[in-house]
């Protein structure tokens, strides 16, 4: 791209405007009084700004426009009322500094990368927050003029798949349970595009079950822009249900949800299929690798790094030089040696590299005993240290080569699992799991069931496996959810085993909506007391509807 081929032409001008502006702006948080230390900012943005409209280098240039407009609304003799201002402000610069050095590095510009920081600037100034896919460009054409389409199905129904819906969006709201959430959100998408009138509003109903399968394939965060795209949908389904006339679907919408698909990445079935449908082409980046490149732009620079590595350097060449006057059997300063090993694992660790500062420190026993007899009495010990200082040397020159800081996202996660403090829980733990087993069987049985021309050999376990769960339910106080599954066991019994005629039409898909409600609530359970206990009103409604109230 221009922006990023031309920077090596101003990067040295414009990397001191940046600093003169930060000065400023330093001095002016300092000395709030002094308006021309604010005044100089100012101008040092709009020549920042000029520069990058010269270069062509779009989403920098939006960003100094951001930072314009909020530096001359910020008054001489600003506030604490200010001090976000200022902050916002002081980020950006930092942030934009980075942008700079990470495309000097990469030679390629990434705009999205700059996205959160322009957001950060509109909130401050209380403008519309742009979407994430404000760089995007798709070239297929997006469904635009034409009739919504009306949700033909009962009002219980269409009531009890937006519940479903909200149910698995409160809790990605909350971030909590986050998995489970998104598939019961994809599954009552799934289902309301099947009930759909063909239409704008079926269109998005299958856009929207593409870009939920592919957060959950791929682990996509939750971030504030996507929690609202998702509420959008529930505000729609609410106005399908209700035939309000008013109900509509934008644009922004399908482009907001083909970007979760693109920028996934994932090669789920129904995400493919939205790809070929509008022609996607792959991103050069994911919402993964998006992530990190953001994680490092908000660290240390490269030049950090670089002294850094000097600093470890310089440790480990005493630590090589000792290590060698003690293999020639020379007097060594063990004392030293301890002292430097002992202080290297910790400023390792400070930075990230935990697995080479533990490297080090297993060789500390060692070096204690060498102080003690003020010698080394065995060579093996010499050599051990001396693959540990080879390990880390390496680990350390990694600091020194671009962007570097991606290395230092290695923290290390607890090797042993919390064990359950009593019995009683860890039986609760396997009764959830068993429960969930059984639930999974089950779908699995209807499924071959309805594939197999209603072949009832398919379900001659389905009695037992209820039974089992209902009664390891009731086992560990989980009675409404035992009453749940005693309703699902009665009708199979009495509409399904024991009646030959096929089951009457929709009749399986309603049951479906109970099983789902259920395996979301197991799932919440799998974590402890699950406070998430409306999510059984699906499944209770569900029975209801099937003429088998869960009592």
């Amino acid at each position: 791209m221009a922006g990023a081929s031309s920077l090596s032409l101003v990067r040295e001008e414009l990397e001191t405007t940046i600093q003169h502006a930060e000065s400023s702006l330093e001095q002016f948080i300092e000395a709030r009084n002094q308006g021309s230390h604010l005044q100089e900012c100012v101008d040092y943005i709009k020549q920042i700004r000029g520069t990058l409209s010269l270069i062509e280098m779009s989403a920098g240039e939006l960003l100094a426009e951001e930072m314009f407009e909020l530096a001359t609304d910020i008054p001489e003799g600003a506030g604490i009322d200010h001090d976000e201002a200022l902050g916002a402000l002081s980020n950006s610069l930092f942030v934009l500094n980075r942008y700079i050095e990470y495309l000097q590095q990469s030679k390629e510009e990434i705009p999205e990368l700059l996205l959160p920081t322009i957001n950060e600037l509109r909130k401050v100034r209380r403008q519309p927050l742009l979407p994430e896919c404000f760089f995007y460009s798709i070239r297929a054409q997006l469904p635009d003029g034409g009739d919504i389409g009306q949700l033909i199905t009962s009002e219980e129904t269409g009531k009890r798949l937006r519940l479903m819906y909200q149910v698995g969006l409160l809790d990605f709201f909350r971030e909590k349970n986050t998995v489970a959430a998104v598939q019961l959100m994809g599954q009552a998408v799934q289902r309301l595009y099947g009930l759909m009138e063909p239409g704008k509003g079926a269109q998005l109903f299958k856009v929207a079950g593409a870009a939920l399968e592919t957060i959950l394939d791929i682990g996509m965060s939750t971030y504030i822009q996507r929690k609202s795209l998702l509420g959008s949908i529930d505000r729609l389904i609410r106005k399908l249900i209700a035939n309000d006339s008013s109900a509509e679907v934008s644009q922004q919408q399908f482009k907001d949800l083909l970007y979760l698909v693109v920028l996934g990445g994932s090669s789920g079935a129904q995400a493919s299929e939205i790809k070929q449908e509008f022609g996607l082409l792959p991103l050069p980046f994911n919402d993964q690798s998006l992530a990190e490149e953001r994680s490092i732009m908000t660290g240390p620079g490269n030049e950090v790094f670089r002294s850094l590595s000097e600093a470890l350097k310089d440790e480990l060449s005493a630590l090589k030089d000792m290590l060698d006057l003690a293999e020639r059997g020379s007097h060594v300063d063990y004392s030293a040696m301890l002292e430097i090993l002992t202080r290297l694992p910790k400023t390792l660790g400070m930075v990230g590299l935990h697995s080479a500062g533990k490297f080090l420190q297993a060789n500390q026993s060692s070096i204690e005993e060498w102080v003690r007899q003020d010698r080394v009495e065995n060579n093996e010990q010499l050599l051990k240290l001396a693959d540990a200082i080879l390990y880390v040397e390496s680990i350390v020159a990694s600091l020194e080569q671009p962007r570097a800081s991606k290395d230092l996202r290695t923290v290390e996660q607890d090797e042993a699992a919390i064990m359950a403090s009593n019995q009683l829980f860890e039986a609760r733990i396997v009764v959830i799991g068993e429960s969930q087993n059984g639930l999974a069987l089950l779908k699995r049985s209807i499924t071959a069931y309805t594939e197999s021309d209603w072949d009832q050999m398919h379900l001659a376990n389905v009695d037992v496996t209820l039974d089992g769960i209902r009664g390891g339910l009731l086992f560990i106080d989980e009675a409404r959810a035992s009453c749940a599954i005693g309703a699902c066991q009665r009708y199979l019994n009495e509409k399904i085993l024991n009646n030959q005629e096929p089951p009457a039409q929709g009749s399986l898909e309603t049951l479906a909506d109970a099983l789902t409600g259920l395996d979301f609530y197991m799932q919440g359970l799998s974590g402890g007391k699950y406070e998430g206990a409306d999510v059984l009103e699906m499944t209770e409604s569900a029975m209801a509807e099937l003429g088998y109230p869960c009592s």
